[in-house]
């Protein structure tokens, strides 16, 4: 299967991942122009009539860099949706997305309806599902997505357990198409390495949490520099659904991050619902991270991190041309 071609002609093969309270549109924009795809959750637009404002200021905006860049290469912008009864604007959020032609829809949680797959197809649109294991990347290609995100062992947020060496192979045994891969991917050569695995492109969201345009306190992004893969902790805690998280934030919110108790009462959706403003101020306490904090020593432009991720990647192909 080809890559589809709103994937083609990226400066790298890279999409940001939409993340919690961080991709606001200023992270958004940065990524685009930087040549990669700029992502965000629909549910970061709060109140939920500020995502039409959104859409229309991010699109204006790259248009106008297009314009005045045509020799740069400018990535697309996807939208993740949660797929979950729980989540009452999904309805909504995918109207104001197909209106605006968003051009990748990134779905989360459970596989999509065909509706939701058709109405972005109608306009030439993609849709990328994420998935931590076999069964759930074969339940959302049985619904019809174009492709898949794995997100393995070290990726921040809700990541799995799975290592990326096997996911990829196994989930390569059932689907040919487009594949990213998300779990402590923060420099160029990780990138190289992610390709050489078999996928199409690397999934990053912590290397951009530490950026000037996340929307993240200093205090985040200074931890993120601080951190090694020794201090993420993996936990169900906070939202019933196991993910990676600051040790320091866990600390700093007067918890044992080795007594945490199991939370198996609630659910992802029910945490991300924004009704709960208990739930709201605890993704803004508890900092989700990834392993590859490590690799992380400062906090510069997207541009910057993007031209950074450019040279090391360069360099890792011409040190593997160099030794074969």
């Amino acid at each position: 299967m080809q890559i589809p071609k709103v994937l083609t002609g990226l400066r790298l093969p890279i999409i940001a991942a939409p993340m919690f309270t961080v991709s606001y549109p200023e992270l958004v924009i940065a990524q685009c122009c930087a040549g990669i795809v700029g992502s965000f959750p629909a549910l970061n637009a709060r109140p939920p009539e500020l995502l039409d404002e959104w859409l229309t200021d991010i699109q204006s905006t790259i248009t106008t860099f297009k314009a005045a860049n045509p020799k740069k290469k400018v990535g697309p912008i996807a939208v993740n949706q949660i797929i979950h009864q729980s989540n009452q604007r999904l309805e909504q959020d995918v109207r104001v997305c197909v209106k605006h032609q968003v051009p990748i829809f990134i779905t989360s949680l459970r596989a999509p309806v065909k509706e939701i797959i058709d109405e972005v197809h109608r306009y030439g649109g993609i849709v990328l599902h994420d998935v931590i294991n076999l069964r759930h990347a074969e339940k959302a290609l049985e619904a019809g997505v174009d492709g898949l995100i794995l997100v393995a062992a070290g990726a921040g947020g809700h990541a799995g357990t799975t290592s990326p060496f096997a996911l990829v192979n196994e989930i390569r045994q059932i689907f040919k198409g487009p594949l990213a891969l998300s779990g402590s991917i923060s420099t160029g050569a990780d990138v190289l390495a992610a390709k050489v695995m078999g996928v199409d492109f690397a999934y990053m969201g912590t290397r951009f949490i530490a950026s000037q345009e996340a929307h993240a306190a200093m205090s985040y992004k200074d931890a993120i520099v601080r951190a090694k893969s020794a201090d993420i902790v993996y936990t169900d805690y906070f939202t019933g659904v196991s993910g990676n998280y600051l040790q320091e934030s866990i600390l700093e919110a007067g918890l044992d991050p080795k007594k945490l108790p199991n939370r198996e009462s609630k659910t992802i959706a029910e945490s991300l619902e924004q009704k709960s403003d208990q739930s709201a101020k605890a993704w803004k306490d508890i900092w989700g991270a990834g392993q590859g904090v490590g690799s992380i020593m400062d906090v510069p432009s997207t541009e910057m991190i993007v031209a950074r991720l450019e040279q090391e990647y360069q360099k890792a192909i011409h040190s593997i041309c160099q030794t074969i």
